[in-house]
């Protein structure tokens, strides 16, 4: 019997590469800066991981059923893993998404199929999360409403493939994990697996400074509505980044590192660097580690690139 060539677009979900920053921690003695390529993943970005395994098990349950729905609430990432699920093993998606996200967003979106609500900008994500309980108040019968913002199958994921993948990746060297907080899926599973590890390492949670920042997918927590798994009490550390800051660091892994990441990839880093600039400046080793959230393909029509 001939056996199947190739593999299926779910089975090419994780196993990203860790790239070293080396470029950008060279000049701090003992330092190891890391960063998880997750714009490797089919659609582009680490919620692959988690839209896979709440597709999965939804269809476990029997909640997306032939003839339902898949609906949520997202600010690109998230919908874009989705529509490609959809187009990929055939159930219709619908997704309520800020205005405000890039047109490349819309355009991928379109592209893939998926049918999209664009809420008010001003809301942000609230009111994104707030069209999506409407439509699912409204016709539960039609839709299956994942809610990744309260589905434990979204840290689970990153529990079950992101930690034990850095775990393996590092030799168990790692002694910072540090992340954005979106959902909160990808900080929360990683850090919460990091930690059974390894009891010492630190978690660093980044947020924007201003709740209406610059930064796709980052959140403030406190000032929207507040993730239902999120576990304030995880991170060791909150670490808030300056849109500009992000901005500038984008273009700076682009030009040092040749590496195009995402703006809230971006801001991960600037927070990586300035735990790297205590802990060689206090004279301790570290091996750092982030998550690059996404690549840059998205945001290029922003303005920031072509500014000095």
């Amino acid at each position: 019997m001939q056996s199947k060539l190739g593999s299926s677009l779910p089975q090419r979900i994780g196993n990203t590469p860790l790239v070293q920053l080396g470029q950008l921690s060279g000049a701090l003695p003992g330092i190891t800066l890391l960063g998880k390529a997750e714009w490797t993943n089919p659609s582009g970005s680490a919620m692959d991981r988690a839209a896979a395994a709440m597709v999965q098990d939804a269809r476990m349950r029997s909640l997306l059923a032939p003839g339902k729905t898949l609906l949520d609430a997202s600010t690109g990432n998230t919908g874009i893993s989705f529509a490609m699920l959809g187009a990929a093993l055939g159930f219709p998606v619908q997704l309520a998404i800020p205005a405000s996200v890039s047109p490349e967003c819309k355009r991928i979106l379109h592209a893939l199929g998926a049918q999209v609500d664009w809420t008010d900008p001003s809301l942000g994500c609230d009111g994104a999360i707030g069209r999506a309980r409407e439509l699912a108040g409204n016709d539960p019968h039609r839709f299956c409403y994942v809610d990744q913002f309260s589905n434990d199958a979204n840290w689970l994921a990153h529990y079950r493939s992101t930690g034990p993948e850095i775990w393996r990746q590092t030799a168990g060297r790692v002694t910072h994990f540090v992340a954005g907080l979106g959902s909160g899926g990808t900080f929360m599973g990683t850090a919460r697996r990091l930690k059974e590890l390894n009891s010492t390492l630190q978690a660093i949670a980044v947020q924007p400074v201003s709740p209406t920042s610059g930064i796709p997918g980052l959140r403030q927590i406190g000032t929207s509505i507040v993730p239902a798994i999120y576990n304030p009490h995880l991170a060791d550390r909150q670490i808030r980044v300056e849109t500009e800051a992000a901005h500038a660091m984008a273009k700076q892994i682009a030009r040092d590192e040749g590496l195009l990441v995402g703006i809230s990839a971006a801001a991960a880093v600037v927070a990586c660097l300035r735990i790297a600039q205590e802990e060689a400046a206090a004279g301790r080793s570290a091996c750092i580690v982030t998550v690059l959230h996404d690549g840059a393909e998205k945001y290029l029509s922003e303005p920031f690139w072509e500014q000095p």
